[in-house]
């Protein structure tokens, strides 16, 4: 009879195809294992990215946030008061911290006017003596005058004059504005047209800016021209001066004097403190100037994108 060896099992076939499937089976529980494991790692990366895609955006958004707090604006609804004048909106005082730096302004004198593009600027002079008196601004269909008047220290100017415009005009009326309440007047101008024009008046330290916009600046609230018009006042900055001027009086002006030009005079000037020559920035007519004296308008120069001067 045959004999087998102490200790060995008698050979099974179907034993070595279980455990091969056992085998084939562990493999495949080991190697989805190391699938779902790199799968949780491209998800993780995913994640990670989207993570960072998302910091990136509210840090860019956050950013922009900064940038548009630290530029100057005006209210989005209009009110009665305007109170925030010379902390959060303008027009400025030209000695105030929150001021907009003008060094890129042009300098006419009694205030400082912003560049916009696309606008037209017209000087306002007495005929007889050529003295500026103010300006106006033309952009698209609109037109914005601006005058800038002494006012005493304490007291608020526009409450006076806009109750000499009302009771000088019928039909005027007063409403809320974004810069405070103001005027709505009706013009007759050439041809016997109605024009509907908007006044402001702004109250600043020894001042007062009057801002008188036609055109859909001053009946279409929401058009781009009134935003831009308005937000144009808002970014003016006014010197007051020093010159003893009793209220109402206009602050004296000069012809327009543009950022190069005052550049140029300025290094003059430092030329002309060593051998006493030079020219210097001009300086203001001496006033005061009655508000409705006559004007005269004759040619018109360009100076660069920013105006055309109107003579």
């Amino acid at each position: 009879m045959g004999l087998f060896g102490f200790g060995k099992k008698k050979h099974n076939k179907d034993d070595d195809e279980a455990e091969v499937k056992a085998k084939e089976a562990e493999t495949k529980d080991e190697d989805s294992a190391a699938e779902a494991e790199d799968n949780g790692t491209d998800a993780d990366k995913d994640a990670a990215k989207d993570s960072e895609s998302a910091e990136s955006k509210d840090t860019e958004t956050d950013s922009n946030e900064d940038e548009d707090a630290d530029e100057h604006k005006v209210p989005d609804e209009p009110s009665e008061a305007y109170p925030d004048r010379g902390d959060l909106y303008g027009p400025w005082d030209i000695e105030e911290e929150e001021a907009p730096n003008y060094d890129e302004y042009l300098d006419m004198g009694a205030y400082y006017l912003p560049f916009m593009p696309g606008i037209e600027l017209r000087v306002k002079a007495n005929r007889a003596s050529g003295q500026v008196l103010g300006c106006t601004i033309s952009y698209k269909t609109s037109s914005l005058e601006i005058e800038a008047l002494a006012a005493p220290k304490t007291l608020s100017l526009w409450d006076g004059v806009r109750e000499d415009l009302l009771a000088a005009n019928p039909k005027a009326s007063e409403e809320p504005g974004i810069f405070g309440t103001e005027i709505k007047l009706p013009v007759v101008v050439k041809g016997g047209k109605k024009l509907i024009t908007r006044i402001v008046g702004v109250d600043g330290p020894r001042w007062m800016l009057r801002g008188i916009f036609s055109g859909r600046a001053a009946t279409h609230p929401e058009s781009p021209e009134t935003k831009a018009l308005n937000q144009f006042f808002s970014d003016i900055v006014v010197d007051r001066g020093e010159e003893p001027l009793a209220p109402r009086d206009v602050i004296p002006m000069h012809a327009p004097v543009s950022p190069e030009e005052r550049r140029k005079a300025d290094e003059a000037a430092a030329e002309a403190d060593k051998d006493g020559k030079g020219h210097k920035i001009p300086k203001r007519i001496k006033g005061p100037f009655v508000a409705d004296q006559q004007t005269e308008v004759q040619t018109t120069i360009s100076r660069g994108p920013m105006f055309s001067e109107l003579r």
